[in-house]
This record gives structure tokens, sequence and C-alpha cells, in this order.
């Protein structure tokens, strides 16, 4: 399982959507990339108690596999 992005790979990214003409797809690509590295950072935490290893694993997978697929989405712009 990867880790978080790192600071250089979110301002790549954070550049890719300021230099975006159409502002209301940044805006909302933006709020996608946000929601997805927070829910992923939450996941990798773990505090939630309830969740027995193998199930925090394979969320902590589908969260990664989230942020990298709007990180795609962005750099192809």
């Amino acid at each position: 399982m990867k880790d978080l992005i790192d600071n250089t790979e979110i301002e790549k990214v954070l550049a890719k959507l300021e230099d975006l003409e159409d502002e209301t797809m940044a805006v909302e690509l933006l709020r996608e990339f946000n929601d997805a590295t927070r829910e992923h950072g939450q996941l990798l935490l773990n505090k939630d108690q309830n969740l027995d290893h193998e199930e925090w694993k394979k969320q902590c997978d589908q969260a990664q596999k989230r942020v990298e697929s709007v990180v795609e989405r962005i750099n192809k712009l």
C-alpha cells in the first residue's frame, strides 16, 4: 500500500488546477482531490477500531485508488 502523496506531487496538482482555464472544472477537481486525500488519510490513521485488519486494508486500498484516479485525471489535462 502506498502512503499519502508527497508535497511535490500535491504542488504539481495544485499548479495544474490553478492554470486550468475552466475554473468550474478546477474547483470540482480540487474538491474531489481534497475529499479523496482526506478519506485516505483518515483511514491510514485508523481511528475506527471497529474495522478488522482485512477490512481496513481493503478500504485503504480503495481510497488510495480514488486518490490516484483523481491525480491521473488532473495530470491528463
